[in-house]
């Protein structure tokens, strides 16, 4: 069974421990202890509650067959005369976008506009965490 501790499981969701300690103190996250004391959670719990807290679909998820959505801010727009480079910061997360000019020029994005990244791939690597990491 995968446990983590606060600070893990803060971490893992992009929140303080501060958060997740408010959380399980409200009873909205189950925690147990481990053999030193310390508050634990499980991680079949941590994930239902993941899920639980996960957003609505937006108003798009119906026209899509896309379902990773990715809200953020655009960070940075190289444009050269065909393509351009958009970075988005999602989180904890940077997602780097090459498109045509004309489609940045469309959108009209810009650095400090928000965006969603849409992600439809038929690839994704899954990598499991370096022993000792949960």
């Amino acid at each position: 069974m995968t446990v983590f501790q606060i600070g893990e499981a803060a971490d893992l969701l992009g929140v303080s421990p501060d958060t997740m300690r408010r959380w399980v103190d409200a009873g909205r996250l189950a925690a147990g202890r481990d053999e030193h004391g310390r508050r634990v959670i499980d991680g079949v719990e941590l994930a239902a509650f993941v899920r639980a807290q996960a957003a609505e679909p937006d108003d798009r998820s119906d026209e899509s067959s896309a379902r990773n959505r990715l809200r953020g801010i655009v960070t940075a727009v190289v444009k050269d005369t065909v393509m351009a480079q958009v970075d988005i910061q999602a989180g904890p997360f940077r997602l780097v976008s090459l498109m045509s000019r004309e489609a940045v020029d469309e959108l009209d994005l810009q650095v400090g506009s928000i965006a969603v990244a849409v992600i439809k791939s038929t690839t994704v690597v899954v990598e499991r965490a370096p022993k000792g990491r949960h």
